[in-house]
């Protein structure tokens, strides 16, 4: 439970408007779980983001940072401390020759169709995928062979003091599913992105195929957080789950996609629970018949360890 004087100051920092307390973060994943958390917080500028972060560190209060709340399962009992979603209230897309100027909050379709309208190709590979920029800048979220990295020029980010940290390319160190800013716990609110001149008849193109492709395989009539499991080196994981047998394979309300053996979805009433006792079963099945061990792509917030 937050101290009611913490509660005061994000008011104080964000109007109460900006602050909602006990919010259930099923409202706020796309697998549609998750319990409340203490108070969730929608900041409306990098100034405000950059005061949450000082309220909390001063408070010694647990900080937990979402997007679009894809690629997250939250625990039924639901998280202590403050959630804060850098979301729409920080969705801003500048347009500057061939270079972006993008806010974390905007989603990665938005960035995409941005690009289309200007002309700018290099950010198709993303329409699709479930997010924002905010995080597939931490995580170099990446489809169809191409990568957050791939256009990402340089970030402006807020540390845990709630200092503006600015982080090139390089400094960001990012490989598959992984970053400097993820390792260092940096909030990114900023991103600026270089692509390249096309018709915008192309990249409507490209954008139209790679969303048919993506309907087309994909379990996008169900929740879920997206791919459940990384990419095993040499491997694919959906093989590995229907070679295992478990197309399908459910607990509770919670199952191995029919459609798309690399998801586990919300099949209807799913608890955290479920997900994450599911998720177990299927690293075992796939350990144990083929030798493989299975890395959860999906992060788990608000569980013991």
């Amino acid at each position: 439970m937050l101290a009611a004087s913490v509660i005061d100051e994000l008011k104080a920092a964000l109007g109460p408007e900006g602050v909602r307390e006990h919010e259930p973060m099923s409202a706020h994943t796309t697998f549609r779980i998750g319990g409340p958390a203490d108070a969730f917080v929608c900041p409306a500028s990098v100034s405000q983001v950059q005061e949450v972060v000082r309220i909390c560190h001063a408070a010694g209060v647990k900080l937990w940072v979402i997007g679009c709340g894809s690629d997250l399962l939250v625990a039924d009992r639901g998280l202590s401390g403050v959630v804060m979603e850098v979301g729409e209230r920080l969705s801003r897309i500048d347009v500057d020759g061939c270079r972006l100027i993008v806010q974390a909050g905007a989603t990665n379709a938005a960035v995409s169709e941005a690009a289309c309208a200007h002309g700018l190709s290099g950010y198709e590979f993303a329409c699709g995928i479930p997010g924002t920029v905010g995080g597939a800048a931490i995580m170099n979220a990446g489809a169809y062979d191409g990568e957050f990295a791939d256009v990402a020029r340089e970030l402006t980010c807020v540390d845990a003091r709630g200092a503006l940290v600015h982080v090139t390319h390089d400094q960001a160190d990012w490989g598959y599913r992984h970053s400097m800013m993820d390792d260092s716990g940096l909030i990114v609110v900023e991103a600026v992105l270089e692509l390249a001149p096309a018709s915008p008849a192309d990249v409507r193109a490209a954008i139209d195929d790679l969303t048919q492709r993506r309907t087309s395989k994909q379990p996008l009539d169900l929740p879920s957080a997206g791919s459940t499991f990384k990419r095993p080196e040499g491997y694919f994981a959906g093989k590995l789950i229907q070679d295992a047998g478990l197309r399908g394979y459910r607990v509770g309300g919670a199952q191995v996609s029919e459609k798309h053996t690399g998801f586990v979805v919300n099949a209807g009433g799913a608890t955290a629970a479920d997900v994450r006792q599911l998720i177990a079963d299927v690293q075992d099945r796939v350990r144990a018949s083929q030798g493989v061990d299975l890395h959860p792509e999906v992060r788990m917030w608000g569980f013991d360890a």
